[in-house]
């Protein structure tokens, strides 16, 4: 899979996880998530969150609004995969706090800077408390990006817990990268490049065809 620069693929994915939305399926994890896709924009609208004075309280706002749709102490555990059950309770609420501020710094600050794309809710399946909800969205030249949605059921509520840009993991694309870097060198050291941002993981990104690139 090629790796795209930071920028270029988190752009693709802030279009896909945070534009306005159209079209009218419903159900209850599509609709959970698109409420809190509408909360983001809230905020974004919001004159008094406007300009560059207000940059920072509105970031935070629009990352609590995120943790209403993402799970990420879900996706930061499967981020790292079998390397989870070593870490000690300590280092598990250390590295959550690490990979969410990934997400942040890789996405939801990006949201500032890009928007426009509709997000068109395909369907969705739902299997006991997983569920899939399918989009797509419109590239240059007429094609689509197929982004599936991977939900649960955590705490009453419906939230996401992976994203599959045409059919590439974003969670299994950083358990990859992460098992690299404690594989040949070790997990401090993942732990002070995720601290430091010396590393720039990559995401899965569609190229312009709208075919991820591997």
């Amino acid at each position: 899979m090629a790796r795209y620069h930071a920028l270029v693929a988190s752009t693709l994915v802030v279009l896909a996880m945070l534009a306005p939305v159209q079209a009218a399926w419903a159900g209850a994890p599509t609709d959970q998530l698109r409420d809190g896709v509408d909360r983001v924009f809230k905020i974004l609208r919001d004159p008094d969150m406007a300009g560059d004075a207000n940059a920072v309280p509105r970031r935070k706002a629009i990352l609590t609004a995120a943790g209403t749709i993402f799970d990420f102490n879900e996706m930061a555990k499967r981020s790292l995969g079998q390397h989870w059950a070593a870490r000690t309770p300590a280092e598990r609420t250390q590295f959550v706090g690490l990979f969410t501020d990934l997400m942040q710094h890789s996405y939801i600050a990006k949201v500032d800077q890009h928007g426009g794309a509709k997000m068109v809710f395909r369907g969705e399946t739902v299997d006991g408390d997983h569920a899939a909800v399918r989009t797509t969205i419109p590239l240059s030249g007429g094609s689509e990006m197929p982004l599936e949605y991977r939900m649960h059921n955590a705490d009453a509520r419906w939230q996401v817990y992976d994203l599959r840009i045409d059919g590439i993991s974003l969670i299994s694309n950083y358990r990859a990268q992460f098992n690299k870097v404690i594989r040949l060198e070790s997990y401090d050291t993942l732990v002070e490049k995720l601290k430091s941002h010396q590393l720039e993981f990559s995401t899965p990104a569609a190229s312009p065809s709208g075919k991820a690139a591997r």
